[in-house]
Order: structure tokens, then sequence, then C-alpha cells
């Protein structure tokens, strides 16, 4: 546990300064956007990859928004006992709710739906820890017989962590943070956006993100040892009323995030293949719509180890970017000058390159 809390932070800190880079290189070269900011600082000729990584890396996001919703929304079916299959649940949630979610043109209606998935996380904080602390599903636990898988503990302590499997983690967490798409956004947006200020949002989220990741893969880990689901909420007992209000509050806030981050990969989508702003049509729109919410839709239905698509998804393009293309802006803008901080971000590029390939192999393996 205690080494994986480490990785969380380490990784935090990292996301955290890459994040800040692009806000520096897009505040330098006055734009405002991700991808403007690249096409300024390396080049139109490579804009494309840009655009490439932003629709995978949403769609990744989609895919593992659908199969929660799948798992979260059979779990909780079955709480109140009503029978149904892993698919039949988010083939009803995708066309009752999903669709017509995505088809939505003005998506500034879901606002609230970002501070709901903030009370939802930090409920199902406090669940785990009243369900962990209480012993319920320890042996003799109130829970234990119920438990959709039942806790496995070994004896190899913190010297596990030595493996090159910790990279799956790693890429996995380079998901996590990842938020860098809007990174120049919210620096425009920011009241008083000065560098400082920014900085402050900066310390403030990812420092909480920290706190929370820790804290719930700590209690998540303690209670389940090497059982823990990808899913973690699939370790727990539906019989468990308490951790069936977790499941629904973790529902609402995926279904709520869905079509935002949905609206992220059909853009990236349209600007892989060059469609022009005045071309994208109401019927254009609603096509592409229909069909990636199809093939997401189909996927998510036959996979079922989330932390297989979250480490894989995290391990290519998630770590290109947040690892890799914010330091390839920042040292385009250096002109060659050499310094202890270039120096970091060729460092950090680096680890990039080699998170990302070693951590897709280890979790395809």
């Amino acid at each position: 546990m205690l080494p994986a809390v480490g990785l969380i932070t380490i990784m935090g800190i990292i996301s955290a300064y890459t994040f800040a880079l692009i806000g520096r290189v897009s505040k330098s070269t006055n734009t405002m956007s991700y991808a403007d900011a690249w096409d300024v600082t390396v080049g139109k000729s490579t804009s494309w990859i840009i655009a490439f990584s932003c629709f995978i890396d949403c769609w990744f996001g989609n895919l593992s928004y659908s199969m929660i919703l799948a798992d979260t929304i059979k779990n909780l079916l079955a709480s109140i006992g009503i029978a149904t299959t892993r698919t039949q649940s988010l083939m009803g949630v995708t066309g009752i709710v999903l669709l017509p979610l995505c088809l939505m043109k003005n998506l500034s209606s879901l606002a609230p739906f970002s501070l709901v998935g903030i009370i939802g996380m930090l409920y199902t904080t406090l669940a785990m820890a009243i369900r962990y602390f209480s012993g319920a599903y320890a042996p003799g636990g109130k829970f234990l017989a119920t438990a959709l898988e039942a806790p496995v503990f070994g004896n190899a302590g913190a010297a596990a962590a030595l493996s090159a499997k910790t990279l799956i983690l790693t890429s996995m967490l380079s998901n996590a943070y990842i938020a860098h798409f809007n990174a120049p956004k919210y620096l425009a947006e920011l009241k008083n956006n000065t560098m400082g200020r920014f900085t402050q949002v900066i310390a403030w989220s990812f420092g909480s993100s920290v706190a929370l990741y820790s804290i719930i893969t700590a209690l998540g880990f303690l209670t389940f040892g090497a059982s823990s689901n990808g899913l973690i909420l699939n370790n727990y007992s539906t019989q468990d009323l308490l951790m069936s209000f977790s499941r629904f509050a973790v529902g609402l806030s995926v279904t709520g995030s869905y079509p935002l981050l949905f609206d992220g990969a059909r853009d990236g989508f349209l600007d892989l293949f060059k469609v022009p702003k005045e071309k994208r049509t109401n019927s254009l729109f609603n096509k592409v719509t229909i069909g990636i919410l199809a093939v997401t839709t189909l996927v998510a239905a036959k996979l079922t180890d989330l932390g297989l698509v979250a480490s894989v998804g995290g391990a290519t393009f998630g770590t290109a970017l947040v690892f890799i293309y914010p330091t390839i802006m920042f040292l385009k803008t250096q002109n060659g000058k050499k310094s202890k901080e270039t120096t970091l971000a060729k460092i950090i590029a680096v680890l990039g390159v080699l998170m990302g390939a070693l951590g897709t192999k280890l979790a395809l393996e």
C-alpha cells in the first residue's frame, strides 16, 4: 500500500507540473487550446498527432465509463432483486440515457453534475472507510459471505512493489490526472489570470486529487487485498445498502460526465478527418455520435477488465498527452536554451516514452 500511495503522489506532482507547462506555453504563444499551442510551437504538419491522441484518449475514457455503468446498473438492479446481464444493463442505459445526452448540442446544463460527481466520490470514500474500520468484509464480518470478491492477502509486503508490474499502476495514473486538454482554457477563463493564481489552482486541485486517490486506493486494498477489482465497487456485496448508495452516486456522476468526455472524442474524430467547422451539420453530428457510441457500447459489452482498459489507455495516449507532448512544446519555446528546467523536461519526456512502451506491454500481457 505504501509504495502505491508514494507512486500516486509522484505521478500527481509530475502531472501538475506538465499541466502548468501547457498553461505557460499557451500564455507565451497567445493560444487558447492544446492543439493550437502544438501548432504554433511544433508545427501544423503534425497536428494530426494531437487530434488522434485526443480522440483515442477520450474514447478510452468513454469506454471505461460504459464498463462502469454496465457493472453498476447490473449490481444496483441485483440489490433490489432484478436479475439482468451486464450487456442488457449497458444496452438499456445507453439507449435510454446516454444516446439522448450525447446528441445534445449544448452541454452547459450538465455543469451541476461536476459537483454531484465530487459529492458522490466523497460519499464513496466515507462508505469505504466505514466498511473497512467496522470489519464488515474481514473474517467473520457481516458481508463477507455475500461479497462479490472475497479478500485475498499475502505476506510479501512492500517488497512486492519492486516489480515491473508496478508500471501497470503507473499507466493507470497517467489517465487518472488528465485534464490537460483544457489547461489553456482554464488559464484564459480564470479570474485575474496570473501564472501565480493559476499555479495555486493547480496545487489545490491536483493536491486534492492525490489525497482522494490515495485514501480510496488504501481503503480498497486494505479491505480486499489482491482480489481488488479494477472497479472496486464490484467487490462489495449487492446486499450492502451503504455501498449500493455509493454505486448509485458513482453511476449518476459517470452518466453526467459521459457526454462531456464524448464531446471531446467526437471533436477529436472530426478534427482528425479535417472536417471544417462549417460542414459539421446536425445530420453529420448525429451520424458520428451514433457511430462512435455504438462502437463504444459493443466493445464495452465484450470487455470486463476495467483495469486493462485504464492501464492500456493511460500507457499509450494518456502518457503522451500528459508527459511527452507538453514537454516537447515547452522545449520548443526555449529555442535550445539549456537550464535545470529544460533538463527536467527532457527527463520527464524520456520517462513518458519508457512508461508508455513498457506499461502497454505489461498491461496487454
